[in-house]
């Protein structure tokens, strides 16, 4: 048999080879179960499929906007991801440069002395020098497609690198719109102190007057200093933390805290937590979810890698060829006659390996068992995360509805017990449990209004994005 006859045998034996190992490969399995057709809580929802856009400008608010803005440009995870990026596309530049042959130069000149005394007799020792050029390529053919499935791991693993990038943005966008509700929600329950502390002041005065004018006894006075003084005790928190939450913003949009701190000093309502979300259906909604599209991603490059690991077993086709000039003298490297050439096609085929590529197969069947775990964990903690985040904005929307009828009616119950105190028909404990249950109230509505806020940017964000207004 010749050898280009046996080299033919040996690529038709190695395809059946592969048509075999391809068709072994499992099928990917994603969802174990199907997700929920609708959430556990829709009193307040509404089904439609949202669109990407910019979900924080529901809550219109400039200075909101302005630190997202900044926050995109110049924090530190998002660049550090955009890195990550750029370093997955020159992965895949690099596998498909396996498509095309290596080629190398080479040039230099060699002088070699023989020794005479490797004979019987002594001879005089020989010397010798020449120049030589030479091209020498190298080219792996991809016969059986393992530098494909090579740049198709890589591409997969470039579409993970993004899905992440955008996980990183959508937690960015997030993080920095609860850290500005709690911000405002800090401020508000400052502003809600000093104008306590300010009526508590005057409260103080008609308890102190009354004592004056012997109607009352000095445990009133005593009573009304404490409730103002512990009133009074509560603001060094909240300063410490509007600092601290504004340092937590200058961190996450990537500037120093002394660049935004008059800005975000000044007190602002908190937005409007009244909205009406729009949820479609649960699958086609989490699919764009940055870590599910980076789970499947994954799954994916790690399928392709079980498909290289199965390529091992089957035969490496490569061409080796140089072509080159040497000669004593450099003037004679471009004769006809000292040109030099070779070439070698090679197929070369592992027929043991002490098992090393089959436990490679196995290695990279479970990192895809792994991945698809992974994916559908993923799933499942989207499905949780969605469903949390409206059960917790349901709750607060009633939660608010209630504290408006509680605090008008706190507010009536402190009118009325100093007026009856005015009048010496009620002790002065009806007024210190009213002003405190109107000062608890208040700050009770303030953080269930940025519970509220807090819930929808967190439905936001499991929902990896907002919504078309116009579409609701």
């Amino acid at each position: 048999m010749r050898l280009p006859h046996l080299i033919c045998l040996l690529i038709a034996t190695a395809s059946l080879c592969a048509a075999k190992l391809n068709a072994e490969t499992p099928r990917q399995k994603y969802l174990d179960k199907d997700m929920p057709q609708n959430w556990a809580y829709n009193e307040f929802f509404s089904q439609n499929l949202p669109t990407d856009d910019y979900w924080w400008k529901t809550f219109d608010d400039p200075c909101l906007d302005s630190l997202i803005a900044a926050g995109v440009d110049n924090n530190y995870n998002v660049v550090m991801a955009a890195h990550r990026i750029n370093i997955a596309a020159q992965a895949v530049n690099s596998s498909r440069a396996a498509y095309f042959p290596q080629l190398d130069f080479s040039g230099g000149w060699q002088k070699a002395r023989s020794s005479g005394g490797l004979g019987q007799h002594i001879m005089d020792a020989t010397t010798a020098d020449r120049f030589a050029l030479g091209l020498n390529m190298n080219w792996e053919i991809d016969l059986f497609g393992k530098i494909t499935q090579k740049v198709k791991a890589s591409k997969k693993a470039y579409d993970a690198s993004q899905a992440e990038y955008a996980g990183v943005m959508t937690a960015l966008c997030a993080n920095i719109a609860k850290s500005y509700i709690t911000l405002r929600m800090y401020q508000a329950e400052y502003r809600v102190a000093q104008e306590h502390i300010l009526s508590q002041g005057k409260i103080l005065k008609i308890a102190e007057a009354r004592h004056e004018a012997g109607l009352a006894s000095m445990l009133d006075v005593t009573q009304a200093k404490t409730l103002y003084y512990s009133t009074q005790a509560s603001v060094p928190g909240l300063e410490a933390a509007i600092h601290s939450t504004i340092n937590s913003i200058a961190t996450l949009t990537g500037v120093y805290p002394d660049s935004i701190y008059a800005a975000l000093n000044i007190p602002k309502l908190l937005p409007d937590h009244r909205q009406i979300i729009p949820i479609g259906v649960p699958a086609q909604l989490l699919r764009r979810r940055p870590d599910i599209v980076e789970a499947e991603c994954q799954l994916a490059q790690y399928a392709a890698q079980l498909g290289i690991a199965k390529k091992d077993f089957l035969p490496t086709l490569s061409l080796d060829a140089s072509i080159g000039t040497a000669a004593r003298e450099a003037g004679d490297l471009f004769k006809k006659q000292t040109l030099t050439y070779t070439v070698a096609p090679t197929l070369s085929w592992t027929i043991f390996d002490g098992m090393a590529r089959k436990a490679g197969v196995v290695s990279a069947r479970e990192q895809m068992e792994i991945g698809i775990d992974n994916y559908n964990l993923t799933v499942m903690n989207a499905v949780e995360e969605v469903d949390n985040a409206i059960a917790s904005y349901t709750a607060s929307l009633k939660n608010i509805a209630v504290l408006e009828d509680v605090i008008e009616n706190s507010n009536k119950s402190r009118e009325l017990s100093l007026d009856l105190y005015k009048r010496g028909l009620n002790p002065f404990t009806d007024v210190v449990n009213a002003q405190l249950n109107c000062l608890t109230y208040e700050n009770s509505i303030i953080e269930s209004k940025g519970r509220a806020l807090s819930s929808l940017i967190s439905l936001y964000e499991a929902l990896g994005g907002g919504w078309d207004p116009s579409q609701i």
